[in-house]
């Protein structure tokens, strides 16, 4: 089975795979902006109910407030009981209806449901009306539109007014009193009201005299093809509140009697008059003065109908925008062209932006409900969120009810759009993930280069090593070492550093054959020519074949010992491997050790050894044999090299130094640590040295001090002695052993 390739993946690849983790910061940005504005939705119920709480605590124990507009009924009646909204424009008084059109949602139609008495059976097209009443300054204006099949206007030659069709108000007036009045023109046009006089139920005409004409109830009626239509206004002065409208129709023009008399309620009974409601000016008074923005504040009654009302929702200015900053920085001129041409679009696309119009279904509301205002209702502050029907805005109701001797009178609605907070929101949103996807680009952008640059300087690495080293693994060269401080710098030097020992541990094992060569072919050649000179001896008893047989000997004595130092290293490291460590008292050791070191140099030279240490006992793990043995390899290193009649110290201070010191010739320079390898020799030929010197001693030495845990070092400083031309004698070496 053949397996693929393994994919490559490069620097540059992988930091951009893991700088994709950058586009994490916008989500955690949109979801912060979210939960922003949750907070300031919570912020916008707190604000609008405290703003219900302040304009409820104008109103509370104020009944006189309430008193009108009759809301301390326990029950209205629709149909009965009227209200009469705020009217943009004063009504023009012709019978055409049209400056009602744009409140038929409050007209209100009647039919045998809300007959007063009857002669005959109801007939659904001699009949009925639609009604409505509004208010504008200091007027109530009211409209009638009636279906009559047979209209019957009053005779001009006739005194009564009852004898036809007409229009019968009754109210109490601004004293208390009953009053009633009836309109009963001879034609279309203009009309007045007659005023009643006080009714006696004994008669039918005493029910309808008239007692004179009340100009400030003042109308036009219009003949219609289906009826006709009524438009009447009157002074709200003229009444107290409660007050009735009534139709009449007469169809027969002979008897002239009333078949049907339909209205809002009865306007013969001062006790069954219904209530009608107009916007308190009072109340608009107190709520004038409440210009905050973007919302609307109305006022209902217990009967949840409206009593006031101002603001508007719509035609306020509905947005907000984020504080701007004069500072003109260069992040803001880097990222204004980004926004305004690459992601405008693409935010205008994404989010989603308040609307400009809208539908308000309660533009024009006479009566309020939601559970909001059903809960201020029952005496507790509640707020509500609701959809346009068009869906396209969400407004916010925050209602608080009015108090009267513990009775809740009515409450106040505050509403309010979200748009200024969806206005934040998208601002915000679209300033952080403009800023976030400029600074996501910027690092991406500047990752990459930074993987570029990397990349480049790992292979420039990589080159200079494959050139350092060629194919059979020989260095022909030096690493270019990089100036860098960082780690790839760190890499560079510790590569070249390691070229350079490798070349000269590849130089020590070149050296290493030469020198093996040149001691190996020494006695070679003597015990060659030793038996080539004994083939040539015919006695082979003679002295002179002694001789030659000698000399083969000492030559293969030579190899064996060459042979012999060679192998010694190797059977030293398997004798430290299986010696076991023990406890030994190294200052009582080393006392008796340099007490009995003898060394043939140390009569030649005229040296002596001194032991000196402050301590009286340092017990040491390991093995006094190895230890021995170390200090026979340094000592005879010592002893060799040190200039005649001369002292060698044997130290050991409290720092755990183990020092040995000469005065001899300086090393060469570099090679203190190289002379710890393995058959290194710093001696010359022209020494008056018969022994061979494979240099192992010092290698040997190295191998039992790190058996004990000690680090093992040469350093070279100038002699303390001074010539008598000022200049130093000589160098010595210290061979010092430190413990771990």
């Amino acid at each position: 089975m053949r397996w693929p390739k393994r994919i490559r993946v490069g620097l540059q690849a992988k930091i951009l795979v893991f700088s994709s983790f950058l586009f994490a910061i916008p989500y955690l940005g949109y979801q912060y902006v979210w939960e922003l504005e949750t907070y300031l939705r919570i912020g916008q119920e707190q604000t609008l109910v405290g703003t219900a709480r302040s304009v409820a605590t104008v109103m509370h124990e104020r009944p006189s407030l309430f008193a009108k507009e009759s809301a301390f009924l326990n029950d209205i009646e629709p149909g009965k009981d009227l209200y009469a909204p705020q009217i943009n424009q004063p009504i023009r008084l012709d019978g055409a209806l049209q400056d009602w059109s744009s409140y038929q949602a409050q007209f209100i139609e009647y039919d045998d449901t809300r007959l007063i008495e009857q002669s005959t059976q109801y007939i659904p097209e001699s009949l009925a009306f639609t009604h409505m009443v509004g208010q504008y300054g200091r007027y109530l204006y009211a409209m009638f539109d009636v279906v009559d099949d047979v209209v019957i206007n009053r005779n001009e030659n006739m005194l009564s007014i009852h004898k036809n069709d007409f229009l019968q108000i009754a109210m109490r007036d601004e004293f208390g009193q009953f009053q009633r009045f009836i309109v009963a023109p001879y034609q279309s046009g203009w009309v007045n009201a007659y005023r009643l006089a006080p009714m006696d139920t004994s008669t039918s005409t005493e029910r309808y005299r008239p007692e004179g004409l009340e100009r400030r109830i003042q109308g036009f009626w219009q003949n219609t093809t289906h009826g006709y239509r009524i438009e009447l206004r009157f002074p709200l002065a003229m009444m107290q509140g409660n007050i009735a409208f009534a139709i009449s129709d007469v169809d027969n023009e002979v008897s002239r009697d009333i078949r049907y008399s339909m209205g809002t309620a009865n306007p013969e009974r001062v006790d069954e008059l219904g209530t009608v409601i107009v916007p308190s000016p009072e109340i608009e008074q107190i709520i004038q003065g409440l210009d905050y923005a973007n919302a609307r504040v109305w006022i209902v009654d217990k009967h949840q109908r409206v009593l006031a009302r101002t603001g508007d929702i719509q035609t306020v200015e509905q947005y907000t925008t984020l504080p701007s900053e004069d500072v003109d920085t260069w992040l803001d001129r880097l990222f204004t062209p980004i926004y305004e041409y690459a992601l405008r679009p693409l935010y205008d696309a994404l989010l989603t932006q308040p609307p400009q119009d809208y539908i308000d279904e309660l533009e024009s509301a006479v009566s309020l409900e939601g559970l909001a205002l059903d809960k201020a209702l029952q005496g507790q502050p509640a707020t509500h969120w609701r959809l346009s029907p068009d869906n396209k805005a969400v407004i916010l109701s925050a209602a608080h009810p009015v108090f009267i001797a513990d009775d809740v009178m009515g409450a106040v609605v505050v509403e309010q759009t979200t748009h200024g907070i969806r206005t934040l929101r998208n601002q915000a949103l679209e300033k952080q993930f403009t800023y976030f996807i400029g600074i996501m680009v910027i690092g991406t952008l500047a990752l990459f280069g930074l993987a570029s640059h990397i990349s480049s300087r790992i292979r420039s690495l990589r080159n200079s090593t494959d050139k350092a080293i060629d194919k059979h693994g020989k260095i022909t060269g030096t690493l270019q070492v990089q100036s860098s401080t960082d780690e790839i710098g760190d890499l560079s030097r510790s590569f070249a550093h390691m070229l350079s020992r490798l070349g000269q541990y590849n130089q020590y094992l070149e050296n290493v054959a030469s020198r093996l060569s040149h001691e190996l072919r020494t006695p070679v050649a003597v015990v060659k020519s030793s038996l080539e000179n004994l083939e040539l001896v015919k006695d082979k008893n003679s002295e002179q074949a002694h001789v030659f047989v000698a000399r083969a000997q000492d030559g293969l004595a030579r190899l064996s010992h060459i042979l012999q130092s060679m192998s010694e290293a190797t059977r030293l490291e398997h004798i430290i491997e299986r010696t076991e460590k023990q406890s030994f008292e190294l200052i009582d050791f080393l006392e008796n050790y340099l007490g009995s070191y003898t060394h043939q140099t140390l009569h030649d030279k005229s040296l002596k050894i001194q032991f000196d240490t402050q301590l009286s006992q340092r017990p040491i793990n390991g093995s006094p044999e190895l230890f021995a043995q170390m200090l026979d390899k340094i000592l005879d290193n010592a002893v060799d090299f040190a200039h005649a009649n001369t002292t060698i110290t044997v130290s050991f201070n409290q720092k755990n130094h183990l020092t040995v010191k000469n005065i001899g010739d300086g090393i060469p320079h570099g090679m203190a640590e190289a002379l710890f390898d393995s058959m290194v020799s710093i001696r010359g030929e022209s020494e008056n040295d018969t022994q061979l010197h494979l240099g192992l001693g010092l290698h040997i030495a190295k191998m039992i001090a790190q058996f004990h845990g000690f680090n093992i070092g040469i350093s070279e400083m100038l002699c303390g002695q001074v010539s008598e031309t000022g200049q130093a004698k000589s160098t010595f070496v210290s061979l010092t052993t430190s413990a771990q």
